[in-house]
């Protein structure tokens, strides 16, 4: 059995699904797949969420989401509207807040230019296609291009996160500096292409991250510590 799929059998037995996208605040959950197509509204929260996530913790993302569906501000024609200023502080929580209300202006300005705010059919596009233009938007950079792009539009676009480089360098998968289209290319190279599974292997490799491998290894409880190669005891 190919290393990457052992892993994914291991933590999935271990840890159980994790259902990902993280839910967000009560009455605007994002639901999984075997729940049946998101809408256009949940499309795009998963987006906004996806570049509020730079640089900070999912909690800290939950509260500005909370603070723009308080304000019903889950529109790219309201963020285009609203000043920088006012948008910044409902953001707060998510930290580099004035740099992300104005990423999150860059995106929806460019859904206006390009698709009239029709969200629908910018995720249709190919996936390839769709990467390449996502990259060219300003503040959204591999990481998030590929979030949105299996988290939004479902399609099998693998993430790759400080937890993926480091828990596949300490099993010995990978080297400590291998780039980020390396790791993608090692998951998608070897792995079905199948939104399902990279939403769930991704899921769960920041759950293990998070519990075990983090900075400061816990290996007792790690469930692939008996193969990892270069565990820290």
């Amino acid at each position: 059995m190919d290393a990457l799929l052992k892993i994914y059998r291991q933590l999935l037995n271990s840890f159980g699904s994790q259902g990902w996208w993280p839910v967000t605040p009560p009455g605007h959950n994002i639901p999984v797949y075997d729940k049946g197509p998101r809408t256009s509204r949940q499309q795009l929260e998963v987006i906004f969420g996806a570049i509020l996530t730079q640089n900070t913790a999912w909690k800290n993302v939950e509260k500005a989401i909370t603070s723009l569906n308080s304000e019903e501000l889950i529109d790219s024609k309201k963020i285009l509207r609203m000043r920088k200023n006012r948008l910044a502080q409902l953001i707060k929580p998510s930290g580099y807040y004035n740099q992300k209300a104005i990423k999150l202006k860059e995106f929806c300005s460019h859904l206006k230019k390009r698709y009239n705010h029709n969200l629908k059919l910018m995720l249709e596009k190919p996936l390839k296609q769709l990467r390449k233009e996502l990259l060219s938007v300003h503040g959204i950079g591999p990481e998030t291009a590929d979030s949105i792009l299996l988290y939004a539009a479902g399609k099998p676009s693998f993430v790759i996160d400080a937890y993926t480089r480091r828990i596949l360098s300490r099993y010995g998968l990978c080297s400590n500096n291998a780039s980020y289209d390396e790791l993608k290319l090692l998951f998608e190279s070897r792995l079905k292409k199948d939104a399902r599974l990279f939403n769930e292997y991704h899921a769960l490799l920041v759950k293990l991250g998070k519990d075990c491998c983090n900075a400061t290894p816990n290996c007792h409880v790690c469930p692939l510590s008996k193969g990892c190669e270069r565990k820290i005891i």
